[in-house]
């Protein structure tokens, strides 16, 4: 039976890092999350942020517009968040609605309020491994390996998937800390074998239940990044967890693995960007 990594208690660990250190500062950070349209998963996902805010002591906004809101009206909205002291951090949930452009949008958020880290300046810092701020959720992935006194170097890192929210830059951390990385995706030829050899299996996809036991090195650490609903409307990851746990070294389960990392690590994200304005 492979050890359960506990995204809940260590994600509770790193808010409380954050607590204290906020608490030390006279000029409290502040996030402002923009979210357009109705969609459910968004509106928890920002309801999440919001909470999460609170217990850490950060100021924090939540601009709702309506689905119909225009190119013009979302990027006036970033702008003045850009020049607005009180925001250290503006993160704008996607996905936004079909008539908007997200690339266009992310590129208009100051780099220094990136706390998604994906404004292409932070993307090249991150390659260059010279960053000051690391996508959320692969610096989740990062932060269980670490606190689960699971060691990078030299093993063998497959990362199934390649999306530049999580499998690219999850490749370049697993580099940065000298794993052998191998990235997978949707034309690899034998994905059963590519998983087979890694001794760090991080899994981000978005399909239910793919990895099966068949795909595991015994022994092997699996992170599973999916949040998915079974055919019983469950949550549930990219990785058949029954299966694959008995398998396993060690595995995160979902919920409550690498999803609560993901706001742990913005709240982190969100302090460093107020440090470096200057807030003490």
């Amino acid at each position: 039976m492979a050890v359960i990594i506990d995204g809940k208690a260590i994600s509770a660990k790193v808010r409380e890092e954050v607590r204290k250190e906020t608490e030390k500062m006279t000029v409290k950070p502040g996030l402002a999350v923009v979210i357009v349209g109705e969609d459910p998963a968004s509106k928890v996902y920002v309801r999440n942020k919001a909470k999460a805010c609170g217990e850490v002591g950060f100021y924090s906004e939540v601009h709702e517009l309506p689905e119909n809101t225009s190119s013009e009206e979302l990027l006036t909205l970033v702008d003045k968040l850009n020049s607005d002291d009180k925001i250290d951090g503006i993160l704008v949930q996607l996905p936004l609605p079909k008539h908007l452009d997200e690339k266009t949008v992310i590129n208009a958020i100051s780099p220094d309020k990136d706390v998604d880290a994906f404004h292409p300046v932070n993307v090249g810092k991150i390659m260059i491994g010279d960053y000051d701020f690391l996508p959320c959720t692969p610096a989740g992935v990062m932060r269980l390996l670490e606190e689960t006194g699971i060691q990078v170097a030299g093993k063998n890192c497959v990362v199934v998937g390649r999306s530049n929210i999580v499998g690219k830059p999850q490749a370049m951390l697993l580099l940065q800390k000298n794993g052998t990385v191998t990235v997978c995706h949707s034309k690899t030829k034998d994905l059963v074998e590519e998983c087979r050899r890694a001794d760090i299996l991080v899994v981000a996809i978005g399909k239910a239940k793919l990895i099966g036991a068949d795909y595991i090195k015994p022994g092997a650490t699996v992170i599973d990044v999916g949040m998915n609903r079974d055919e019983n409307g469950k949550l549930c990851g990219d990785v058949d967890f029954e299966s694959v746990k008995d398998a396993a070294g060690a595995i995160t389960p979902v919920p409550g693995g690498v999803g609560p990392m993901t706001i742990a690590m913005l709240m982190k994200n969100t302090l460093r960007a107020a440090q470096k304005a200057g807030k003490k």
